[in-house]
């Protein structure tokens, strides 16, 4: 019997996957196509800031302009950059660097991961056992604490607490002031490296986590106290259960369900949440590229960028929904 119930939950699940799998497909191809025509909502296109440069002829222009396909109508850009997709893989080549665009970002995209999976690690140890922490000692003057430094980290701007960690670095010696690496880099062996990047770490990553620890840590608060406060809580303390076995297998496993769901939407920002802290603290990841991109109207790196948020929004919800499954088989897609 057991058997049969994990082949039909297996069969149940692969059938989830084909399809999202599916509806991803589709949702992309709508995706890039309302992207690239906001993007053709912008005046002018990369070339108008070139035209400004008395240096650049009139016939370099032109060569240009066909080189990167502007003399075609939008309707055509746009289906001639997915058929190169489709049948080859190519993003397109970046206006502004003259690369392969799937190449530029690939080079950026480590660091933005390594900063956002940092900041997500930091935020979710921190706040789910706070959070836990403060529901049970609900008023108690731990759990006011909490609620003061969460009110303060919510009504804290982001970028106001990149720049008070900034000037923290620039008034001590004890923090890098900006940049992933030292000067010295080279020269120093595999394990100074792998300090000299952490050293670097960690004020990118501090002012990514005040940011977002506020909200999760009230979020389980809220959470579990409203768990506990559900009659099967209240049967199973008064059958005698330990406290502890009430408060962590019964309580926090229901508790929890929000807070998967919200775990997707934070894997779909691992490549875009670190844009601010990036930004400041002159991180050579996906953020500032994209910034550039967007102002230099590089449109293929931003198409590119675009789809590959996208795409992790896609692939968290569909996580999401697969750990929602196991924690609670109760849910039925």
């Amino acid at each position: 019997m057991l058997k049969s119930i994990g082949q039909g939950l297996g069969n149940e699940t692969s059938r989830l996957i084909l399809r999202r799998l599916g509806e991803a497909l589709i949702t992309l191809l709508l995706a890039s196509a309302l992207s690239f025509a906001i993007m053709q909502l912008a005046p002018g296109n990369y070339l108008d800031n070139l035209k400004a440069d008395p240096q650049i002829s009139l016939e370099r222009l032109q060569e240009l302009e066909r080189q990167f396909g502007l003399d075609k109508s939008p309707v055509e850009q746009y289906f001639r950059w997915l058929w190169q997709i489709i049948r080859y893989g190519n993003f397109g080549t970046s206006f502004v660097y003259q690369r392969s665009v799937a190449s530029l970002l690939w080079e950026r995209v480590p660091a933005t991961l390594l900063l956002s999976l940092s900041s997500i690690l930091l935020t979710w140890g921190l706040a789910i056992p706070l959070g836990i922490w403060a529901a049970v000692t609900q008023d108690r003057w731990s759990d006011r604490l909490l609620r003061v430094i969460s009110y303060i980290g919510q009504g804290f701007p982001s970028f106001i607490t990149a720049l008070l960690l900034l000037f923290l670095a620039q008034s001590t010696p004890l923090f890098p002031v900006g940049g992933m690496t030292s000067l010295f880099y080279d020269e120093l062996p595999w394990w100074g490296k792998v300090l000299d990047i952490g050293w670097h770490l960690i004020l990118p990553t501090v002012a990514l986590t005040l940011t977002s620890f506020a909200g999760l840590q009230r979020l389980m608060r809220g959470n579990l106290l409203d768990v506990l406060r559900q009659n099967y809580i209240q049967t199973a303390r008064a059958k005698g259960l330990p406290e502890s076995r009430v408060i962590y297998v019964h309580a926090l496993r229901n508790a929890v369900n929000p807070l998967i769901t919200l775990l997707g939407f934070e894997f779909a920002s691992l490549l875009s949440g670190a844009f601010i802290a990036e930004f400041f603290f002159n991180w050579p990841g996906l953020g500032r590229l994209i910034l550039q991109a967007v102002t230099a109207q590089d449109i293929y790196v931003v198409m590119a960028s675009l789809m590959m948020g996208a795409v992790m929004l896609i692939v968290g919800n569909l996580l999401a929904d697969l750990l929602l499954r196991w924690a609670d088989p109760r849910i039925q897609h």
